[in-house]
C-alpha cells in the first residue's frame, strides 16, 4: 500500500500554509499554561524504556490525544495519522508541535504505516499510537500496538491524563480539551510486554488487557477530579 492521501481541494493548498502553525501555536500556548499537579508511574516507564534500548510504543485514547502532543513534542515521536484530507492538516500541526508521523490507519494504508514504524522502532525511536484510531469505535482498542510490539520487541506504554475543567467536544469520542491554567494529572502505566512467540490467537488476549488498562486508567485519572468523563455519544431516544 503506497502512502498516497486523499486529494486536496484547491483552497486547502492555501489553509494548510496558514492554520497548522497558527493552530500549533495556539495548543502550545494552551498547554503551557496548564500545571502539572501529578504525574504517576514515569519512572518505571522510562526504566523499561532504557532497558529497551529507547524504543516505546506510548498508547492512549484518541480523546486523550491533545495534552499528548504537548508532552511529546519536544522527543520528537513518530505518530501514525490518517490518510485523509484531515489527516493532512493534522499532520502538519503535528509537524508544527515537534512530532514526526507517517501516513496510514485502519481503514487506509494501515500495513504501509506500520512498516515504516516497524523500522523506525527497530532503529531505536519512539512511536505513539491512538488505540482506538481515527475514527472509533471510542474505548475499543484496535491490535495495531499489539502488532508493533510483537514485530520490535519494544514495550507499549499505556499513558493517560485529565484536568480538572475541560472543554468536551460533541465528537465521537467526546474528545478532552483542557481549559486554560487547568490542574492536569498524568498516568504512565505498567508496560506491557508481548513476546515475539505469541500465536495468532493470544494478539486478541493482549488487545484485551492493552484496552482494560486503558479504561481503566482513564477513569482513574477522571476521579481524582471528581466523576469519569464522558467518552461517547448518547443514543438518540
Amino acid at each position: 500500500m503506497s502512502s498516497k492521501t486523499y486529494p486536496l481541494r484547491w483552497y486547502d493548498y492555501i489553509l494548510l500554509k496558514v492554520l497548522p502553525p497558527i493552530i500549533a501555536l495556539l495548543v502550545k500556548l494552551l498547554l503551557l499554561s496548564c500545571r502539572k499537579t501529578r504525574v504517576e508511574g514515569h519512572e518505571r516507564a522510562m526504566e523499561i524504556i532504557r532497558k529497551s534500548e529507547g524504543k516505546a510504543i506510548y498508547t492512549t485514547w484518541h480523546q486523550r490525544m491533545i495534552y499528548l502532543g504537548h508532552i511529546f513534542g519536544s522527543k520528537h515521536v513518530t505518530t501514525m495519522i490518517s490518510q485523509s484530507r484531515d489527516g493532512e492538516y493534522a499532520a502538519r500541526i503535528a509537524k508544527w508541535l515537534g512530532l514526526k508521523s507517517v501516513r496510514g490507519s485502519s481503514t487506509m494504508g494501515g500495513s504501509y504505516a506500520l512498516k515504516q514504524i516497524i523500522r523506525k522502532i527497530k532503529a531505536g525511536e519512539a512511536t505513539g499510537m491512538l488505540a482506538d484510531g481515527p475514527t472509533g469505535p471510542a474505548r475499543k482498542a484496535k491490535k495495531g500496538a499489539i502488532f508493533l510490539a510483537r514485530s520490535t520487541g519494544a514495550p507499549i506504554i499505556p499513558i493517560l491524563w485529565a484536568a480538572d475543567r475541560c472543554w468536551i467536544l460533541n465528537s465521537w469520542d467526546r474528545y478532552l480539551i483542557p481549559k486554560p491554567f487547568a490542574r492536569v494529572i498524568i498516568k504512565y502505566s505498567e508496560p506491557i510486554l508481548v513476546p515475539k512467540s505469541i500465536k495468532k490467537d493470544q494478539i486478541e488476549e493482549y488487545r484485551l488487557i492493552l484496552e482494560g488498562i486503558l479504561n481503566q486508567d482513564a477513569m482513574w485519572c477522571d476521579k481524582q477530579f471528581g466523576e469519569e468523563r464522558p467518552w461517547h455519544k448518547e443514543a438518540k431516544q
